[in-house]
């Protein structure tokens, strides 16, 4: 019988990095090679205490996770930092290195990928069959993960509707992917713009990004995940994909874990960063569960179609898309008559929800008042909307060892 935790009992964390040459930074699909080398084999896991590592779709994408759900955030950051000079050290051997950020900066998909091979590999095999996986929404982005549990249905309606209601503010917070192929991107957060397009053959799979308002657990299966697997029956006859990890949406409920995976943030500079911008959400999570800013039923109304509009300018523009919409602004306790900015309110939201000294909170406030690494990236490029290549190895080479160094990265 599996194991359930009530609302914000236990976390989930999960960061990807992509393996890269150490000099050139090109991407190295060297990712089975490390785990054989560590675990010996290439099925399952690499266990190291309380942490693990696995590979992902792509062979030069590798993930560190909790292994077990843990108790408390606090500290986590030390963890994944002590896996981070783990590997780098392995690597460092054959000349490569772990690169943070969301999207590699001039990587050519169609080029340079390479799926994983072994183990599962009839999984990828028939994503690729099904959607072409050699495209940047398949194997050039890295996301960092948050899981929050649920025991009831009732604890799965209040958390689902809090985060789907969080999740068009987070890219003002987590924007790490401002260059593709070379060029300046379109949107700070491309990572999210190639995302929402990679399952278009079957556009239930990630819908809206933002998930539907849902009431139940079986509301769930019925609205979201029934759908899915119906669309994908006539192209998967195998039943290989009809899995609820197939659904792609911003946040995707795990009901054979009782969790709800919060998948929208872009893996940042180095893990304190990430761990702040986890510990960040839980506060607000946590705040809009207990109705401190409004109800659940206020909660619940603003429309899916809207909170897409919001998401999606805050992809383009981070903290500076505004919201327009006042169920939105009402939801998070905010009564302008007017449209203020994503920045604004999470600047609102930090002195609500934030104890002054919480070890996390001045990563946060760096957030807010610097930009996202997005900005600060495009900052430290400059204003070429084609750098040369000298300069953004330069760039990501500091952000490769703020990686190493569990240090922010300031333009």
């Amino acid at each position: 019988m599996k194991k359930s935790f009530g609302l914000f009992e236990r976390f989930g964390v999960e960061l990807e990095y992509m393996i890269v040459d150490a000099e050139t930074l090109a991407v190295r699909p060297e990712a089975d090679l490390l785990i054989k080398k560590i675990s010996g084999n290439l099925d399952g896991d690499v266990s190291r205490g309380a942490l693990e590592w696995s590979n992902e779709l792509a062979l030069h994408v590798i993930e560190l996770k909790t292994g077990q759900p843990v108790v408390r955030l606090n500290g986590l950051a030390d963890g994944f930092h002590g896996e981070v000079q783990f590997i780098n050290a392995q690597l460092k051997k054959s000349g490569a290195r772990l690169l943070p950020t969301a999207m590699h900066p001039w990587m050519n998909p169609a080029r340079d990928s390479r799926l994983w091979p072994h183990s599962n590999g009839e999984i990828y095999a028939a994503f690729d069959r099904l959607f072409n996986c050699s495209g940047h929404g398949w194997t050039n982005l890295q996301s960092a993960h948050l899981n929050l549990p649920f025991r009831t249905p009732t604890e799965f309606r209040r958390l689902h509707t809090a985060i789907r209601l969080l999740l068009p503010l987070l890219p003002a917070l987590a924007a790490s992917s401002p260059f593709v192929e070379g060029r300046r991107a379109p949107l700070l957060d491309m990572r999210l713009e190639t995302y929402r397009h990679n399952c278009r053959r079957i556009r239930s799979i990630t819908g809206r990004v933002i998930p539907e308002q849902i009431q139940s657990p079986a509301d769930y299966r019925k609205k979201i995940l029934q759908r899915i697997y119906r669309e994908l029956k006539p192209h998967d006859p195998d039943g290989i994909l009809q899995e609820e990890w197939a659904n792609a949406r911003g946040a995707i409920a795990r009901f054979e874990r009782n969790t709800i995976e919060i998948r929208v943030l872009d893996v940042q500079e180095c893990p304190t960063a990430d761990l702040a911008i986890v510990q960040f959400i839980v506060a607000i999570l946590r705040a809009l569960v207990s109705e401190q800013f409004s109800s659940e039923e206020v909660q619940l109304k603003p429309t899916t179609v809207a909170l897409e509009k919001l998401f999606l300018s805050t992809a383009e523009k981070t903290g500076d898309a505004m919201v327009t919409g006042a169920g939105i602004r009402e939801a998070f306790g905010c009564f302008s008559s007017s449209s203020v900015g994503v920045g604004e309110l999470l600047q609102w939201l930090l002195h609500a929800v934030a104890p002054k000294k919480a070890p996390w909170r001045p990563v946060i406030e760096m957030i807010l008042t610097e930009g996202t690494l997005s900005e600060r990236i495009v900052k430290a490029v400059g204003k070429s909307a084609k750098p040369k290549r000298a300069v953004l190895n330069r760039v990501y080479g500091r952000l490769a060892d703020c990686l190493e160094r569990d240090e922010p990265f300031h333009a």
